[in-house]
Formats: structure tokens, sequence, C-alpha cells
């Protein structure tokens, strides 16, 4: 991987770690959750006339991905709920490049080096090192942890395939992003009804439009690394999010640290290292 192509997939898993923050800190994180969908909608909207539409080959991929986000949302929700942070996200976030360095090979017939290799699963046993020092959480949010990386992975392929047919990797971000949201509050409607939904909108509707233009740039840096690197490689560096969650956990929400923290770092950060070098 370039230089170029690294930093700007560093940039992204900063971003996806300050709209996952934004999540956290909210009262309802599926309402929120899917404001934040809803707000890197409304960021899509601006720039959409002045792109490419996606090829005709890439309209399949972004009504899968769609289906494929709502799940995510759910899952991330439900995970939550039952879990502790610490124990769920690096599960989710861990094990989800380690499925796709799996089978990568198999399905897109890529080849990683030895040295990105290496570097990947350097990366992975960082974020996993990190379920370590949960303190809450039983097999419930395991199980939805795991089952949610299962559809990280799947999402990804999609999306990074996708992407590839599209033509224009920032068309096809931009396009996907419309269809989560009406799938999400359509979802929250017929569960919640009208009333707690509006009101929820209405006093956290900040939260959305700035975790949403964090989400979709986060993931359009990914989808654009993509065509220039493998997508098992940039999947993998993109999960160094953790990395800045856990900076964003102690400098701003205020959350005790531990050893497993700073090693699960110094792992992460090695493994980028590998991967520059590899």
């Amino acid at each position: 991987m370039s230089v170029d192509v690294i930093a700007f997939v560093l940039f992204g898993a900063l971003l996806h770690a300050t709209w996952n923050a934004i999540i956290k800190a909210g009262t309802n994180k599926f309402l929120d959750a899917a404001l934040v969908s809803a707000g890197g909608a409304v960021t899509a909207l601006p720039f959409l006339p002045f792109l490419p539409m996606p090829l005709p080959a890439a309209w399949p991929f972004i009504g899968a991905s769609a289906i494929l986000q709502f799940i995510y949302f759910q899952l991330v929700a439900a995970a939550y709920r039952a879990g502790d942070i610490g124990l769920v996200y690096p599960l989710m976030r861990g094990v989800a490049p380690l499925l796709i360095v799996a089978t990568s090979g198999f399905i897109l017939r890529e080849t990683l080096s030895g040295g990105a290799l290496f570097g990947v699963l350097t990366i992975c046993t960082g974020i996993l090192t990190l379920a370590f020092e949960a303190r809450n959480g039983g097999r419930n949010a395991i199980v939805l942890a795991l089952a949610n990386a299962c559809v990280i992975a799947t999402y990804t392929y999609v999306d990074g395939i996708g992407a590839r047919r599209a033509g224009n990797p920032v068309s096809y971000t931009l396009w996907m992003a419309l269809l989560p949201p009406i799938l999400l509050f359509t979802w929250a409607l017929s569960q919640r009804g009208v009333d707690a939904v509006a009101a929820h909108v209405r006093y956290n509707w900040w939260r959305g439009l700035i975790g949403g233009g964090g989400s979709i740039s986060s993931y359009g840096i990914a989808l654009w690394a993509m065509t220039k690197a493998p997508v098992a490689t940039v999947a993998a560096l993109r999960e160094s999010s953790i990395l800045f969650a856990l900076v964003i956990s102690v400098a701003v929400l205020k959350e005790k640290s531990s050893v497993w923290r700073y090693i699960a770092g110094a792992i992460i950060a090695a493994g980028v290292l590998i991967l520059r070098l590899g």
C-alpha cells in the first residue's frame, strides 16, 4: 500500500471512531444509528448532481448493500444493549477482517504478500486484544457481535466489488447511502411510533448530521482505497479505528483505561507499520 492510501484510510478510521462515539454517547442507540444513517444521506444529496451515475452493473450491489446496512445497524444497537462496548466493538471490528483475509483469495482471487498478510493479522490481533479488558457482556453479546462481524465482512465484499464496477467509487458511495435510512426509519416508526421518533429527531438531529457526514466520508474513503489496494488489506487497516476510539473514550468520554488498551494500541500501530513495509 502506498503512503497516501494508508494516510487516507487512517483518516477514515478516525472519522469512523468519531461517529461511533456519537452513537455510544446517545440515549437511544438504535434511533441515533438511524439518525447517523440519515445524516449520511443528507450529506450525499448535494453532491449527486455533479457526479456520474454508477454503471448499471453496480446497482444490484447498491440494493444488496442497503439491506446489509439495515441488518448491521440493528445488530449494532442490539449488541450494545447486551454487552460492554469494550467487548462488542473489538469482536465486531476485529473478526470481520479475519473473515475477509480467510476468504478473499477464493472470492476475489486476491493474493496478499507475506508481509501484508502478517500486517493484517497483527492489526486483528491488536483489536481482539481489547476484548480482554471488557468487564460486562455475556454469551448473548458475543453471539450478536460475531453475527455482526459476518455482516460487516459480507457488506465489505459487496461494496468493494460494487465500487469497482460502478466506474466511480465516490458516486457508488453516495448513492448507496440513500437507501439504508429509509429502511431504518420505516422500521423505527413501526416499532416506536411517530411521536417517539419525531421527538428524538427534534432534540438529536445534530448527532445525525455530524455523525452522518463522518460516516459517509469514512466509508467513501475505504471504498476508494479498495479500488487501489486489496480489499482484505484495506478492511484490516480501516479497523484501526478502534485505536482512535480508545483515545476518544479516555480523552472525551472520560472512561477508565487499562493496560490492555495500551498493549492493543502498540500491536495495532505495529501492524500498520508492517503493512507499509510489507
